[in-house]
């Protein structure tokens, strides 16, 4: 399964010089968040694969606006070709607004999920806005990256943890991929496409 991960920041390779060949391939896409919904139901509109997305803590307008055609996963674990993906929106409580959650907000979304998770034994990618803690984060509060996200993957051993919220245009050099235990981590910043059944995807992202 070829995934195309998307966030933050629309491609201009896409949208602004699209052609319907470069979606060619691409089995399901999924976005990570704070990204225009009009990009998503383009997206949608040209391609027969599934475009999943949980909401980035700038996607307010979603309520008025939503992606058409696609699909939220927030709070949920959507199965898709025997893949289990389960997804958590949103960042740091950093001011009033939506989609911003405390540490100890996020371990309640992830405490609510315990029959999906019992039901489906667990998943194969974790979909989220904002990175795990000390893990491709940053250390200011806005860009500071959850804990119960490491527990999650220390204890479910995903194959696949998906964020965006850390631009990797910022100064403090971002990486694309990393590893937590046995979980490849991939910052979906702008784009990159890769393979699930991929066992060494840091090497072939692209």
């Amino acid at each position: 399964m070829r995934i195309l991960a998307i966030a933050d920041e629309e491609s201009a390779y896409l949208w602004d010089h699209f052609e319907k060949s470069k979606l060619q391939g691409i089995d399901l896409i999924i976005s990570c968040g704070d990204l225009d919904p009009h990009y998503l139901s383009f997206l949608a509109t040209f391609t027969s694969a599934p475009v999943l997305y949980v909401c980035g803590n700038h996607d307010d307008k979603y309520a008025q606006i939503p992606p058409e055609g696609c699909i939220c996963i927030d709070d949920q674990i959507y199965v898709y070709k025997g893949v289990r993906i389960l997804g958590l929106g949103g960042s740091m409580r950093y001011k009033p607004g939506e989609h911003q959650y405390t540490e100890r907000g996020m371990k309640k979304r992830v405490h609510k999920l315990w029959f999906q998770l019992l039901r489906r034994r667990g998943f194969d990618i974790l979909v989220t806005h904002a990175p795990a803690y000390e893990l491709n984060d940053g250390r200011d509060l806005p860009h500071q990256g959850f804990q119960v996200f490491l527990n999650l993957m220390e204890k479910y051993r995903p194959k696949y943890f998906l964020h965006g919220h850390v631009h990797m245009s910022y100064g403090r050099q971002h990486k694309r991929y990393d590893k937590y235990q046995d979980t490849h981590v991939i910052n979906a910043f702008e784009r990159c496409v890769f393979d699930f059944e991929d066992e060494n995807p840091g090497e072939h992202i692209r």
